[in-house]
């Protein structure tokens, strides 16, 4: 036991597998551990079994390190909740009640984890860009999002986006036909091959947006000398910045973060958001991200297992539950 409000447990579900954090609530000790396997999706979205399956031994080996023996809340944060997490929100807490001891549980779509991460429980928006792109925002009365519809329908600005604009500019350079980048065509031929034979290699692929999404570096490498790959960049901006102005609150001073990997790519993309979001957002301010998704789940953890949660709930983006037992 480590006091009335147990101990937490956080954790961050996404493609590239688990990361999870446990300890005390209250600043006692804590531990992290990690699964490289990500969580199965089937015919009834991210499966909770072979969630369990991936959590439960990270869990019990925290237990192990810490000492906290009752983990009173957790919360989790999974990429595909809104749309894949029907599943999930209906056996996960009674799950994690079972094999781990907890009493609340909150689900949570990445997208919030993120943001909270990133800004906190404060009002504003955040841009949460990898091989995707999502944008989110809250007055704190409700949460508002804007594209995540994935790399065929939208994530508009995102790394897949941006790598395939990049090979469609190299494409046209090979056939001749306007818009086209020499530059970009050399790049794709250094890193893909003979690019008359990149359909057939990349769209039998799972791993679609990843491999676009690989691209992108190329395209902001570029962007300096050529004015193709830079005016993808630019549009990249634009799009972002349409998604951001779509959540963020219209009045006060809200706050703007920028995270996700997409933003290694540096000044080619930071210098044209920037402005794109002084134009559309003047009134907000933007500011540094503080933490990662991890970081936002341990502190919707920590909040919820002291009662100061004050985040909107919403059954699709951040969903509370207490099990029987709690």
């Amino acid at each position: 036991m480590t006091g009335a409000g147990g101990g937490f447990l956080a954790v961050d579900s996404g493609g590239s597998g688990l990361r999870v954090v446990g300890g005390a609530t209250g600043g006692g000790p804590s531990a992290r551990r990690e699964s490289r396997e990500p969580v199965r999706t089937g015919p009834r979205g991210i499966d909770p079994e072979h969630f369990m399956e991936q959590l439960a031994p990270l869990v019990h080996s925290l237990v192990a390190e810490t000492g906290v023996t009752e983990l009173g809340t957790a919360v989790v944060g999974a990429a595909g909740l809104a749309t894949l997490g029907e599943a999930l929100r209906a056996e996960l807490p009674a799950a994690l009640a079972r094999e781990c001891g907890v009493r609340t549980v909150a689900l949570a779509a990445d997208a919030v984890t993120a943001y909270v991460g990133a800004l906190g429980a404060r009002p504003g928006a955040a841009v949460v860009a990898g091989t995707g792109l999502i944008a989110i925002g809250t007055d704190l009365t409700r949460w508002r999002r804007a594209d995540g519809w994935g790399h065929l329908l939208g994530d508009c600005g995102g790394g897949a986006w941006i790598g395939r604009a990049g090979l469609e500019a190299a494409l046209r350079a090979h056939d001749g036909r306007e818009g086209g980048s020499a530059r970009l065509l050399a790049c794709a031929e250094e890193l893909f091959g003979p690019v008359r034979e990149l359909p057939g290699r990349l769209y039998p692929r799972s791993d679609r947006p990843a491999v676009l999404a690989s691209f992108a570096p190329r395209v902001a490498d570029c962007a300096a000398d050529d004015a193709v790959a830079a005016g993808i960049l630019r549009s990249a901006a634009r799009h972002m910045a349409d998604s951001a102005a779509a959540v963020c609150p219209s009045t006060g001073e809200p706050l703007i973060a920028l995270t996700g990997g997409l933003f290694h790519l540096g000044d080619p993309l930071a210098v044209p958001l920037e402005e794109e979001l002084a134009k559309r957002l003047p009134h907000a301010r933007r500011v540094a991200a503080e933490g990662d998704p991890l970081h936002g789940s341990v502190r919707l953890a920590t909040d919820l297992a002291v009662g100061s949660l004050t985040l909107p709930g919403d059954e699709k983006m951040l969903y509370v539950v207490t099990t029987k037992g709690g």
